[in-house]
């Protein structure tokens, strides 16, 4: 099997998490144009606008990877008394799964960046915002909520991005109340002084973030486990989880040795919000079961998929488990299935609402006509299982050839019994 076939059935479990997430929410505006002349009051592009939309960012970006992921979300956070704050609030409704309790400030300004992009280009960013701490009385009303709904969450996401949600002590409060119900914290941090997230279970720091929290070198790996497990030292908490651009992941436990994973980005068109993503995908796992290295090769494999998208998007679960499909396939064996095994997994593809097609045979003479018709039901359905009866003694090598078809994702061998025995355990969609 190859090591992350593994992670399948754990993807099928993230929407079993129930996820806390405490933040800033930003309103991310983007105003899309056409540049054909330069202004003559000043030597600065002139955008024609033809469109613009707005979505969440900063933690709502990681709320709307949590819905793609098929979580439940508790949400807490403030915004301004403000417009921008109201279509903060609106899009937030549109999240399924997600209850949230945002409070208003008056004296606050929600915080919105607007983008200014032309022919696939950004040309200018314009930001509003409020970086102030929140006052005593709305923190103690986060506090109050978050504490009263804390027990019912499997794992708890703080992300900070210093617009004051988190600032100061407050991020400490709401790990200490977190840490008091048993739950497991990861923290996406913000500024130098990390000791404001001591007692998390898992903090992610960039590579500048680490270098500025620590005043050590980061220049290659063994500098980053040390400075990593400086950052462990001063912070007590259990992980530290490296994020490091295009060289992949680097994991520091407190008891264990370091561990690395190679990014699997193919191509990279955008990296804003991938950090979101990882922080969005590391919870989901984590608050459904998995194990922490398990966490991180899940989001890892997250970030590879989304910095290959336009924009800020999100991942979700048919989409890791085609990657992991799409990787394992390199060697044709990962294909071939046990009879349980192909059961499972297209119960798992069905119930992710995935089309099933199935052809059985012999295929003691593989044919055009055969790749021809696989071809075809292929292009009907989401997923292709073909079925290889047992006769002779190369029913492994007519399965392995199969399998190393593009258009078939499982082989299984079936032996003493009809290919109709078969087809009535899988319940395929297309036969």
């Amino acid at each position: 099997m190859s090591k992350l076939q593994h992670l399948i059935p754990l993807i099928e479990r993230l929407d079993t998490a129930v996820v806390a997430c405490v933040g800033d929410l930003i309103l991310d505006h983007f105003v899309y144009g056409k540049v054909s002349r330069i202004s003559p009051e000043a030597p600065i592009p002139v955008v024609r606008i033809s469109s613009q939309r707005s979505m969440l960012g900063g933690v709502g970006n990681a709320v709307r990877n949590l819905s793609a992921l098929g979580c439940s979300i508790r949400l807490f956070s403030v915004t301004g008394a403000d417009a921008a704050g109201i279509e903060v609030d609106s899009l937030l409704d549109e999240i399924s799964e997600c209850e949230s309790v945002v409070l208003e400030e008056s004296e606050r300004q929600t915080s919105v960046k607007r983008r200014y992009v032309a022919h696939g280009q950004q040309l200018l960013r314009a930001d509003l915002e409020t970086t102030e701490p929140l006052s005593d009385a709305t923190l103690a009303g986060l506090l109050q909520a978050f504490q009263d709904v804390v027990g019912q969450c499997s794992v708890v996401y703080l992300s900070d991005y210093a617009k004051g949600t988190l600032g100061g002590e407050r991020a400490a409060e709401f790990i200490r109340v977190a840490r008091a119900a048993g739950k497991k914290v990861i923290v996406d941090p913000k500024g130098n002084d990390f000791t404001r997230y001591r007692g998390a279970s898992l903090i992610k720091p960039n590579l500048k973030e680490l270098a500025e929290a620590t005043g050590m070198p980061v220049g290659n790996s063994s500098e980053q486990e040390a400075a990593s497990r400086k950052l462990l030292e001063v912070t007590e908490a259990e992980n530290i989880l490296l994020t490091r651009g295009q060289a992949g992941m680097l994991l520091t436990p407190r008891d264990q040795p370091s561990r690395e994973f190679v990014s699997l980005a193919r191509e990279v068109y955008e990296v804003s919000g991938a950090g979101d993503t990882v922080g969005a995908t590391l919870a989901a796992a984590l608050g459904s079961g998995a194990s922490v290295a398990d966490s991180v090769e899940l989001a890892n494999i997250a970030a590879g998929i989304v910095v290959g998208k336009i924009g800020t998007a999100v991942v979700d679960r048919s989409e890791l488990v085609r990657e992991i499909e799409l990787r394992s396939s390199i060697v044709a064996g990962e294909k071939v299935l046990e009879r349980a095994e192909a059961v499972e997994r297209v119960a798992m593809w069905k119930r992710m609402g995935l089309r099933v097609g199935f052809a059985s045979g012999r295929f003691e003479a593989l044919s055009l006509d055969h790749l021809t018709h696989f071809e075809k039901l292929r292009a009907d359905c989401d997923r292709l299982v073909v079925g290889v009866q047992n006769e002779g003694s190369t029913a492994a090598a007519r399965a392995l050839i199969l399998a190393s078809l593009f258009s078939v994702d499982a082989v299984v061998i079936f032996d003493g019994e009809t290919a109709e025995s078969l087809t009535g355990a899988l319940s395929p969609d297309v036969v």
